[in-house]
Order: C-alpha cells, then sequence, then structure tokens
C-alpha cells in the first residue's frame, strides 16, 4: 500500500488595484493538487464558477497494482489583519468562511481543521489563545476583545507586531483601539482511499470570495503609473467588442465613471493543480453570470458555448491549466437594467 499526500489549495490572497474605499478585494480559491504519481489519474473535472458558488467534480482512478491512502489538505488563504480591512469575507463562520464542504462516493468527509497564528514569522497561535482572543484578524468580536485587555497586555501585542493602534474622534476628543494585524493560516484534513483499479469521486462546493467595486474602472484614463485598460486585458481579456458595449451604456462619453453597473471579480486557482499523473482526460468548465443583464469576460484558449440566458461553457480534453495564469472571472452587474440590453 503507497501513501500520498493531496492538497486542495486555495491561494494566498489575491489582491485586486487599489482604487478607493469602496473597493473590495478577493481571496482566490483553488482546487485539488496532487503530490506527482503514476498511478492516481484524473479522469475528468466538472467545475462551475459564479459570485454565489463554485462546485467542482473530479472522477479519480487508481491505476496502480495497490490500494493508496491519502491524506487531503484544503489550505485556506492566509488572511492578515490591517487597520482598512477591506477582503470579501463569504460567511460569517469564522472555522469555515467559505462554508467548504466536500463528498468523496457521495458521502460527507469530516474534516479536521487546523488553525495557526503568525507575526513577523513567529508562530502566536498558543499565546493569543492563553489571552483568550479569537484567531480571527478580523471583526468587531477581536477587537472588542484586543481592546478588552489590561493596558500592560495591549502594549505587549503592539510589541510583538500583532496589533497595531488606530486613533479617532468619537465625539470627546481622540480616541485609541487596537486592532489585529497578524495572519491567521487555517488547513482542513482528512482521510482519503483510492483501491486499486477503481474510480473515485471526489466533490467539493464553497461559496466563493467576490471583489469588486460600485462602478466600471476600466475604462477610466491611467493614473500614478497604473493603465485599468491595461491590466483588464490582461487579467480578464476584455476585448474591444465587451468594452464598447460598456461604452454604449454611458451617459455622458466624458465620464467613464458613470456607466450602469458595479463590477464583481471571481478567482478560481487552477495552475496549482497541474501535478497529479497526467492531464485531466476530460475537463468540462460553466460560468454563470446569475443575471440575463449582467455582462461577463473571462480568458478561454478555445470555443466559449452560450448555453442558457446565464451561462458560458468550455470542454476539452487531455487538459493542463494554463501556466501562470489563473481563472479571473468579471462580472458587470447592471443596474436599472434597459429591456434591450442583455
Amino acid at each position: 500500500m503507497r501513501i500520498l499526500s493531496i492538497a486542495c489549495m486555495l491561494a494566498a490572497l489575491a489582491a485586486a488595484p487599489t482604487l478607493a474605499n469602496d473597493t473590495m478585494s478577493t481571496l482566490g480559491a483553488g482546487g485539488l493538487v496532487f503530490v506527482q504519481t503514476d498511478d492516481v489519474k484524473m479522469l475528468s473535472e466538472d467545475l462551475y464558477v459564479s459570485p454565489e458558488q463554485v462546485r467542482v467534480k473530479y472522477e479519480f482512478r487508481n491505476e496502480g497494482a495497490e490500494d493508496t491512502d491519502a491524506l487531503v489538505a484544503f489550505p485556506m488563504p492566509d488572511i492578515t489583519g490591517d487597520g482598512d480591512f477591506m477582503v470579501a469575507i463569504p460567511t460569517e463562520d469564522p472555522e469555515n468562511i467559505f462554508g467548504f464542504q466536500t463528498l468523496v462516493n457521495g458521502e460527507p468527509v469530516s474534516a479536521e481543521l487546523h488553525q495557526y497564528v503568525f507575526a513577523t514569522n513567529i508562530d502566536y497561535t498558543q499565546y493569543l489563545t492563553d489571552l483568550g482572543l479569537p484567531l480571527t484578524p478580523y471583526g468587531d468580536a477581536t477587537v472588542k476583545a484586543i481592546n478588552a485587555l489590561d493596558e500592560a497586555t495591549k502594549q505587549e501585542l503592539l510589541h510583538r507586531a500583532l496589533v497595531i493602534p488606530m486613533e479617532f474622534d468619537q465625539g470627546q476628543g481622540m480616541h485609541t483601539e487596537y486592532w489585529p494585524v497578524w495572519t491567521l493560516r487555517s488547513t482542513y484534513s482528512w482521510e482519503a482511499h483510492f483501491p486499486a483499479g477503481e474510480t473515485v469521486t471526489v466533490e467539493h462546493q464553497y461559496k466563493p470570495s467576490v471583489g469588486g467595486t460600485v462602478a466600471v474602472t476600466f475604462l477610466s484614463p491611467p493614473y500614478e503609473g497604473y493603465d485599468p485598460a491595461v491590466e483588464y486585458k490582461r487579467k480578464y481579456c476584455t476585448d474591444n467588442s465587451f468594452i464598447n458595449t460598456v461604452k454604449k451604456t454611458l451617459p455622458n462619453p466624458d465620464e467613464p465613471y458613470g456607466a450602469p453597473f458595479t463590477e464583481s471579480w471571481v478567482s478560481y486557482i487552477w495552475s496549482t493543480g497541474a501535478n497529479w499523473a497526467g492531464p485531466v482526460g476530460k475537463f468540462h468548465l460553466t460560468i454563470d453570470k446569475v443575471l440575463p443583464q449582467n455582462l461577463v469576460s473571462f480568458c478561454w484558449d478555445g470555443e466559449v458555448k452560450k448555453t442558457g440566458p446565464t451561462t458560458f461553457e468550455m470542454e476539452a480534453k487531455d487538459w493542463w491549466p494554463p501556466y501562470n495564469r489563473e481563472l479571473e472571472v468579471l462580472i458587470l452587474n447592471r443596474q436599472n437594467p434597459e429591456p434591450n440590453v442583455g
């Protein structure tokens, strides 16, 4: 019997361009990652991506002569606090912010959560636990717990680079609170079994971290060394047809922020999943823009079929995830849509 490790990778924080206070960045999400093996092959992958849910269904086959036991891990993105925490957190559950669920051959998997806190590359997990502090580096509960500590302890947290002071006026003069700036690293793990000569189905789903901003930003001219049009074309493959469609909705062509849309960004990290035994035999991708009046743009090397009012589907055989390019989806959410705009 051979022992493998498998990792389900959620990538590190994928920061969006800094635009204004109305910008929310995303936590990029991903799928299964294999340690290289010549026995377990991915027969198929069926991926569905929308701002509301990510679903992935895999079929693996152990073509070796022996059963394979696998330790499976699902690392969450590192989350680092700061004084202006503007990251889209999908759920309010501090132990499962993505609402992550897994099925193996149709049966739910019970995963163990491992969480660690770091600051200046030092593990402070036990230190914060002993102080009775939540490990999440954001939210009212954590801020209140920090500021309920005595002054000496708060100064020690500051000395260890775990918090920063935030000063503001409450109407009675300046007031100082301490906010968390540590990094939380979380991983789920469980055991999987791949019998020799058999196919195993693995499914997982979660609610993605959806970033965005309250206006269309890629029509604006370059500023401070940043050209939004170039960046969006590189990241989302916004072509002339897409851009012209958006420009037609501008009430005033001289006001690029006037288009009646808000932006949503969804990231799926697929490049780290290219190290199982061989390519994906059959890959199927569905992208759902949720509402018919919304617009969507993303990169894909091949044919894209519109299969419904909101869905686009793609297929590939013997498929490898693109090198050094993740699936980045831009959705423009139409505000007060006209009947003839889709």
